[in-house]
């Protein structure tokens, strides 16, 4: 009896621990590995970094199972309340915020500094997604006119905070939502026309940093040991790499603490000096993998919100990997923007993780979820 009762509460459980979507679960674990064999030789002499990462990937996991268990009707419904929610949170953090390293970016609840901004870049296309699912057949200029609105409120809030590379992330997202929503290619135009007119407006408002930055990109030179240091040893890590690169824990750039964050935003100068041009290959397949596969399951959601949702997660994941990988090799100004599934980190792995949790619950729910 007791046999057949064991039996009985497998089978209501089982659904509850099979939500993970085989090729994507796979293609993440191959990843978080190669993360963590870089992080191994990028943390040497840094105690505690690879213990912090395990339990940020065990989290990491729990958020994507908790997530993958939530219907798409359930984060339809959550989707207004978790973006009135986080707006709030960001007016928080600009009100009495936590500052740290010149920015004011953090907010402190109890014994912990969050980050607002980074839940964000899930939320703002998940509230985005509800807003065209709820005017689905009766799409009008306005409509994207508002759909614009909710996009740069909180991108506002970011920029202020000041986080360029967040808000870059939160853009990209967005804009990928409203794109795929049916925004025209004479829109589109119109738009990349406007934005380029208003370069010497946005030139004038951004910081000194960030003017240093994109002044740094163009010829980093002009102070190698201030400004430039960071793009310089990046690259001259990259290129030393070669083919095969110099092996395992034998990186020197890494190990004579030439490269400034080697765990988090520049882990790929470290992945790319000890295993070369074939490494990086093989990293980019991988990254191939993961934004196809996102691809996949947003072609084959069952209706306008999943799909909108879906692309908008994997515009994510690109442009986590494209600006990092960009930014490292000295093709981009440097923005905080790690590098997905690879970069030391616990808010920003979460974020992954969840991005992930709301592919699997559409791929899941696909046949359940009515058109």
């Amino acid at each position: 009896m007791r046999i057949h009762e064991r039996r009985s509460l497998w089978r209501r459980m089982r659904p509850y621990f099979t939500v993970f979507d085989g090729p994507l679960t796979i293609i993440i674990i191959m990843l978080l590995m190669v993360s963590l064999v870089t992080l191994y030789s990028a943390s040497i002499g840094i105690p505690g970094k690879m213990e912090d990462q395990v339990r940020n990937i065990f989290l990491c996991f729990f958020v994507m199972w908790l997530v993958a268990n939530i219907s798409p009707q359930m984060m339809m419904r959550i989707a207004v309340p978790a973006y009135a929610f986080g707006v709030f949170l960001l007016v928080c953090v600009a009100l009495f915020g936590t500052i740290k390293l010149g920015a004011r970016r953090w907010l402190h609840i109890g014994v912990a500094d969050i980050q607002p901004s980074e839940f964000m870049k899930i939320v703002t296309p998940l509230m985005l997604a509800w807003f065209f699912q709820s005017r689905a057949g009766h799409l009008t200029w306005h409509s994207y006119a508002i759909a614009a609105v909710l996009l740069v409120v909180p991108v506002g809030l970011i920029v202020r905070q000041p986080d360029l590379g967040t808000a870059l992330l939160v853009v990209a997202a967005g804009f990928c939502v409203i794109f795929l929503a049916g925004l025209s290619w004479k829109a589109l135009v119109g738009l990349f026309a406007a934005g380029a007119a208003a370069l010497p407006v946005v030139w004038s408002v951004l910081h000194d940093y960030q003017r240093e930055r994109v002044m740094t990109l163009i010829d980093p030179t002009t102070d190698p040991l201030g400004k430039g240091f960071h793009i310089i040893q990046s690259t001259i890590a990259v290129g030393s790499g070669g083919v095969t690169g110099k092996g395992w824990t034998h990186g020197t750039q890494a190990h004579l603490e030439f490269i400034p964050e080697r765990t988090t935003d520049f882990i790929f100068a470290v992945y790319s000096e000890e295993f070369g041009l074939i490494g990086n290959l093989i990293l980019m397949v991988l990254y191939l993998m993961l934004i196809g596969r996102g691809l996949f399951i947003a072609g084959n959601a069952p209706n306008f919100f999943t799909r909108l949702l879906a692309g908008a997660v994997t515009m994510i994941y690109f442009t986590y990997a494209f600006v990092n990988m960009g930014m490292v090799s000295g093709i981009l100004p440097v923005v905080g923007v790690p590098l997905p599934f690879m970069s030391y980190g616990g808010t920003a792995l979460l974020t992954l993780g969840l991005g992930a949790g709301i592919l699997m619950s559409i791929q899941r729910h696909r046949k359940l979820v009515q058109t």
